[in-house]
């Protein structure tokens, strides 16, 4: 019976056994272990995975093999995304704005912390973090210390794979933003004082707070 086993192997090319261990594993596997299940070198499995993709595309077909989060992974080709989409029963998984925001600030300035994170969006982002954490786009990282400790955030290997990246060096870099030019009044710390509003000064405060 292991020779039937065996010969039903040979009848396969080295491409096509790749395709399958891709296919049954789903998410990205590492160049390591694809060469422990291949039982190969890893130089080999690269060129398998070359190979394999040639041969998925020669063929029209609507899978790729794709380089992500530090592995190889069976993937449908961008051009079938408008279909493949419609299998997606589930509605609410789309980040809303605020929530991909958050997100960028974490990819981009990671580990960073749940108050610097307000502190550079201006709001409260209980609700994005507890959305990203359930969809474990990002994780915790440990602990800064400082006072009161406050939990470091960063993204996870589900964040890369979800974007397409194979690590975070994969990032555009951020724009260079020039510095503002001093107003009056603000030298040294100091501001003009705004004009009294209707409602007092107080109130003004109190609104400015809120914003």
């Amino acid at each position: 019976m292991k020779e039937n086993e065996a010969d039903r192997q040979a009848e396969l090319s080295r491409e096509a056994t790749l395709e399958a261990v891709l296919f049954a594993a789903g998410n990205p596997l590492p160049l390591a272990s694809l060469a422990a299940i291949m039982d190969c070198e890893e130089s080999e499995v690269v060129e398998l995975a070359r190979s394999l993709q040639a041969k998925l595309t020669s063929e029209g077909s609507g899978l790729t093999v794709q380089h992500v989060a530090g592995g190889y992974q069976l993937v449908t080709r961008p051009e079938t995304y408008a279909t493949v989409e419609r299998l997606s029963q589930v509605t609410d998984r789309h980040l809303s704005a605020p929530t991909m925001e958050t997100l960028s600030i974490i990819a981009f300035k990671q580990p960073i912390t749940k108050p610097e994170i307000e502190q550079l969006r201006g709001v409260r982002v209980e609700r994005a973090l507890a959305k990203l954490l359930e969809l474990d786009l990002i994780c915790e990282l440990g602990r800064k210390q400082v006072i009161g400790r406050p939990i470091l955030y960063g993204t996870t290997a589900t964040f890369l794979r979800c974007f397409g990246l194979d690590s975070l060096d994969d990032l555009p870099q951020l724009p260079d933003v020039p510095e503002q030019p001093e107003q009056p009044g603000q030298a040294d710390g100091l501001e003009e004082p705004a004009e009294p509003s209707p409602g007092g000064g107080r109130a003004q405060h109190e609104n400015e707070q809120h914003e």
